[in-house]
C-alpha cells in the first residue's frame, strides 16, 4: 500500500485530497497546526485504520517513520482575511515548510506535488494567464505574502528537483469552492452565500467588474490528482475558464438562495486583481482534464454546505 503524506490536511482542499487518495488505495498521514483548518472536516476519517492525523506545524521539523511514497504540501492559509491576520505564518509555511516537506520527501526517495496558487499571477497584465507569464506581484504589499510565499515554494520545488533530482509537481490552482470551506474565511463565495442565507447585504468590493473563474472542488482534485500521477514538473494552471464579473457572480447567489439582499459596493482592496481566468491548454493536453461541474450544479452543493454551517450557530467557522 501506497503511503501519502499531506500537509494541510484538515482544510478545504487537503481534506477533499485526503478522501480522493484513500479512495485510490492509499494509506494517508494527515498533518495540520489547525489555525486555519478544522477537525470537523475529517471527522468522517476517524475510524479509518488507514487515515492517521497529526496536529502538527511543518514550519517544525518533520519526522515520519516507515515508507512514504508521495509528499503534498497543501498546508497554507488561503485567503486575503488570513493574510491579514496570518502573515508570518503565511510566509514561513511558503518557505520553512516547503524546505521541510522537500526534505522529507528527498530523505524518502519520495515524490513531491507543491501545491501553488494562481496569485503567483498577481494583477495579471497577461489575460488569460499561461503558466509562462511571469506576473504581475507587488512584493510589499498586504497580499505579497501570499504571493510571494508561494512564488519562493515554487522556485525552491524546482531547484530541489532540479539539484536534488526529486521528483516534483506544481499546480497553480485558480478560485476553488465547494463543501468544507470555512464560513468566515473571507473569500467570495462563503462571503456571499453567507450574506444571502442570512439576508444581509452582500458586499462587493468596488464596482463588482473585476472578473473571476470558479471551479468545483471535485473537478480541482481530479486535475489534482492526474497531475500526480504524471512525471511534468513545470507548473500546470487547475481552474475553470469561464469567466465572470463578481457582480454577476452574486446576481447567481441571489437567484439560487431566493435571497432578497442588496448590493452594496466598498472600497477596492489594495492590490485586488482585475482580472483571473485560466488557460488551461496544459492541463487539457498533458492531463485530459478540463471542469465538469457546472456552476448551478456546484453553487447547489455549496449552498447546502453552509446552510448547515449557519445552522450551528455564530460560532461555526
Amino acid at each position: 500500500m501506497k503511503t501519502a503524506v499531506v500537509t494541510g490536511a484538515a482544510g478545504f482542499l487537503g481534506s477533499n485530497l485526503t478522501d480522493r487518495l484513500l479512495g485510490e488505495g492509499y494509506r494517508v498521514i494527515g498533518l495540520d497546526n489547525l489555525i486555519t483548518g478544522n477537525r470537523v472536516n475529517i471527522e468522517h476519517l476517524r475510524n479509518e485504520p488507514r487515515f492517521e492525523f497529526r496536529e502538527q506545524d511543518v514550519t517544525e521539523h518533520i519526522a515520519i517513520a516507515g515508507d512514504v511514497n508521495f509528499v503534498f504540501h497543501f498546508a497554507s492559509p488561503a485567503s486575503p482575511i488570513d493574510y491579514l491576520e496570518l502573515p508570518i505564518q503565511t510566509l514561513k509555511v511558503g518557505s520553512l515548510g516547503t524546505h521541510n516537506t522537500l526534505g522529507l520527501a528527498k530523505a524518502k526517495g519520495a515524490g513531491f506535488f507543491l501545491a501553488s496558487t494562481s496569485e503567483c499571477y498577481g494583477d495579471p497584465l497577461v489575460h488569460p494567464q499561461t503558466e509562462d507569464y511571469w506576473g504581475n506581484v507587488n512584493p510589499i504589499g498586504p497580499r505579497g505574502v501570499d504571493d510571494e510565499a508561494k512564488r519562493f515554494a515554487e522556485a525552491m520545488t524546482m531547484a530541489y528537483h532540479r539539484f536534488h533530482k526529486v521528483n516534483t509537481r506544481i499546480v497553480r490552482i485558480f478560485n476553488t469552492y465547494g463543501p468544507r470551506m470555512r464560513l468566515k474565511d473571507g473569500r467570495v463565495v462563503p462571503a456571499f452565500v453567507g450574506q444571502a442565507l442570512r439576508g444581509e447585504p452582500i458586499t462587493l468590493f468596488g464596482d463588482g467588474s473585476q472578473t473571476r473563474s470558479f471551479c468545483f472542488v471535485s473537478d480541482l482534485i481530479d486535475g489534482i490528482y492526474r497531475l500526480s500521477q504524471t512525471e511534468y514538473h513545470e507548473p500546470v494552471n487547475i481552474g475553470n475558464p469561464n469567466e465572470m464579473t463578481i457582480r454577476q457572480f452574486a446576481e447567481a447567489i441571489i437567484e439560487m438562495t431566493g435571497a432578497k439582499s442588496p448590493l452594496i459596493e466598498q472600497p477596492l482592496p489594495t492590490d485586488d486583481p482585475k482580472q483571473r481566468k485560466p488557460d488551461i491548454t496544459r492541463a487539457r493536453t498533458l492531463l485530459g482534464w478540463e471542469p465538469k461541474v457546472d456552476l448551478k450544479t456546484g453553487l447547489k452543493q455549496t449552498i447546502e454546505f453552509f446552510k448547515g454551517r449557519i445552522a450551528e450557530g455564530p460560532d461555526a467557522r
